[in-house]
């Protein structure tokens, strides 16, 4: 049971972060404003990071995410390889940043999303652009239609992400996720 366990969560955190770095947020739409959100977001795929995030449940008549209960992920993309952190233990992820990509291709074609430039500003001291994301597209089986909206500031220097927070929807579930980038002294962690 507890080995069910883990593979879950370690696949919902794969998911997760997937999510964060390609799979709902929205990317490159001909006639919009989304291009440097796609290079930045394709770019951490081939750049040593280190990605921090959490995910909460937000109650279904709105108001703030339940922060009790949040889901703390992390993942490193380094030398063609990807780790997850689930549990309070690494693991050598089952899916390669190329297999990530492949799966963000497919989701592009099957979702409308926009990007919107919202302002620059600083992010610990870096410049940052920051950019508005909205998409949409439709669930397998009873998911029905998911929606995700959000955030995401990217390196006026470097034209990576530093940070993205967005809210997902589909059908009575929402979720709100933070997700921050780090990009120095990026190693593969110790695996237990």
């Amino acid at each position: 049971m507890k080995t069910k366990q883990m593979r879950l969560l370690r696949a919902m955190s794969v998911f997760t972060v997937g999510l964060s770095l390609v799979g709902v947020t929205p990317l490159a739409a001909k006639g919009s404003n989304c291009q440097p959100v796609d290079d930045a977001l394709n770019k951490v795929i081939n750049t040593p990071t280190h990605i921090y995030g959490s995910m909460s449940f937000v109650p279904s008549a709105g108001g703030q995410p339940l922060t009790g209960g949040s889901i703390h992920t992390e993942t490193i993309y380094v030398g063609g390889s990807s780790y997850t952190k689930v549990g309070g233990k690494w693991s050598r992820g089952d899916w390669t940043p190329q297999q990530v990509m492949k799966q963000e291709q497919e989701n592009r074609q099957e979702s409308k999303y926009t990007c919107r430039y919202l302002r620059d500003e600083l992010v610990n001291g870096e410049a940052a652009v920051v950019y508005n994301t909205r998409s949409e597209r439709s669930g397998e089986g009873s998911i029905g239609k998911i929606e995700s909206e959000g955030q995401i500031w990217i390196s006026k220097n470097k034209g990576l992400p530093l940070r993205q927070e967005f809210d997902i929807e589909s059908g009575s579930s929402k979720q709100h996720h933070s997700v921050r980038y780090e990009y120095t002294n990026v190693q593969p962690p110790q695996l237990e």
